[in-house]
């Protein structure tokens, strides 16, 4: 278990990073993968921005790897990997397999790694309030108001070469974010999903990247 902390005037966040690997070897260059969002669970759908992000953070990070974006992905492989009919686990990814059209079309995106991001980031309290106001005098806020999110997101690697589940990556963050005013509000924010896509980016590339030794 990695922990890792970001701290910035006004706002606290910290990010635990959980990691299994049963990889059988590293990636080479030309390798493909996608990055997809789990969403069969219609008020627990992972967020497009982040799965766009880590796939961004990855492609950004490891040029030699061809990070094909998830909605292009989904419309060359229509309708397999749509959220109703997308395998939901290796052995389904397998039967999928048997038919020529999907293998062939996996072949020609020289496509390596499927990873599954499955979580979501929530609100999970606040505190306090703001009031503004506008008068002849001109206006201003005064209060301060806080408030906790939390970022749970888990990733599954799936290697389409040895057909196994190749890794997993478990990113937990949290963060308070506060907006004290006085005339003017200063908001102060925890960047709580953008902390948990850096986390889990990398870990999932250095995972991914040094399997073979």
């Amino acid at each position: 278990v990695l922990f890792l902390a970001l701290a910035c005037t006004g706002c606290r966040t910290s990010t635990v990073v959980d990691e299994y690997s049963a990889a059988k070897d590293a990636y080479v260059a030309g390798d493909a993968l996608v990055v997809l969002g789990r969403r069969h669970e219609m008020d627990r759908d992972t967020e497009n921005d982040f799965v766009s992000c880590v796939g961004e953070k990855i492609g950004k990070a490891a040029p030699e790897l061809s990070v094909i974006p998830e909605q292009e992905f989904v419309d060359a492989l229509y309708p397999w990997f749509e959220a109703s009919t997308a395998p939901m686990d290796i052995s389904g990814l397998d039967q999928l397999l048997d038919n020529q059209t999907v293998a062939r079309r996996l072949a020609n995106l020289n496509l390596r790694y499927f990873i599954w991001i499955n979580g979501f980031t929530e609100t999970t309290d606040s505190k306090g309030s703001l009031s503004c106001a506008v008068g002849p005098g001109g206006g201003g806020c005064f209060g301060f108001k806080s408030w906790d999110d939390e970022a749970d997101y888990e990733a599954a690697v799936w290697d389409l070469k040895h057909k196994n589940v190749a890794a997993k990556v478990n990113t937990e963050t949290e963060g308070t974010s506060f907006v004290p005013a006085v005339i003017v509000p200063v908001p102060l924010l925890a960047r709580v999903k953008a902390t948990a896509c850096d986390a889990m980016g990398k870990q999932l590339l250095e995972t991914l990247g040094t399997a073979a030794n």
